[in-house]
């Protein structure tokens, strides 16, 4: 092997490592923050966590309070992510559903990272308030303005479509910042099982629709990504 073809390929294994790393810490640190809170978090935590040197979380990510907002900025990404691109010529009933089993396959998938965003906004949202009123605002505008023309247009009953949004979201996201709750009242042990979920998503569905003027329908399997952390 040549002198440059070495020096690539350890350029590459480098990259690689870095970027694995880079998840653990952040796959880690979600899990931290959600048990403890920005406050009650120590990067020596999340270190042991990752399985990495302390030194690692600061060398990729500086302070506590960056790699908290990096934390946060990839779970508003994921969830924004999973309500597609929509038009007004889609069909209600079927849009509204797969985001609504998109929402559930991450309240099951990723409920920690549901928990470090519900703690956040519980504290009055000290970090990421200008975000609120900025991008998410856009965002829950930009979504409601097309529930707004399915309405015009006949396709669903008369609702408040951003209230519409936020109901979709305290009623998928309970799932996940509340499962031991959920968990005690359905007689399970600590965590919920798989049919849980799928049931749950199902009577969501139900739900809104119904509160839509539209008939349930089963969703479709979600083509967009949901990783799982870790």
């Amino acid at each position: 092997m040549t002198k440059s073809k070495e020096a690539s390929s350890a350029s590459s294994n480098q990259g690689r490592i870095r970027q694995e790393n880079r998840k653990k810490i952040l796959a880690a640190a979600e899990k931290v923050f959600a048990a403890n809170g920005f406050r009650g978090a120590t990067t020596a935590d999340i270190a042991e966590e990752a399985g990495l040197p302390k030194a690692n979380v600061h060398y990729y990510f500086g302070t506590k309070a960056k790699l908290y907002r990096t934390v946060i900025d990839d779970i508003v990404e994921l969830w924004l992510s999973s309500f597609r691109e929509i038009t007004e010529e889609d069909d209600p009933a079927l849009t509204l559903a797969d985001y609504i089993r998109a929402k559930m396959e991450l309240s099951k998938n990723r409920p920690e990272a549901s928990r470090v965003f519900a703690n956040e906004l519980i504290r009055g949202a000290p970090r990421i308030k200008p975000y609120l009123s900025g991008d998410l605002k856009e965002w829950v505008d930009y979504k409601s303005a097309i529930l707004d023309k399915w309405i015009e247009q006949g396709k669903m009953a008369p609702v408040d479509s951003k209230k519409l949004i936020f109901h979709i979201w305290a009623m998928t996201q309970t799932w996940a910042d509340f499962e031991i709750q959920w968990a005690s009242v359905l007689g399970r042990e600590n965590k919920l099982e798989e049919a849980d979920f799928e049931e749950a998503t199902n009577a969501i569905i139900t739900t809104v629709l119904r509160t839509c003027g539209l008939t349930p329908v089963p969703a479709r399997k979600t083509d967009i990504e949901l990783p799982i952390a870790g």
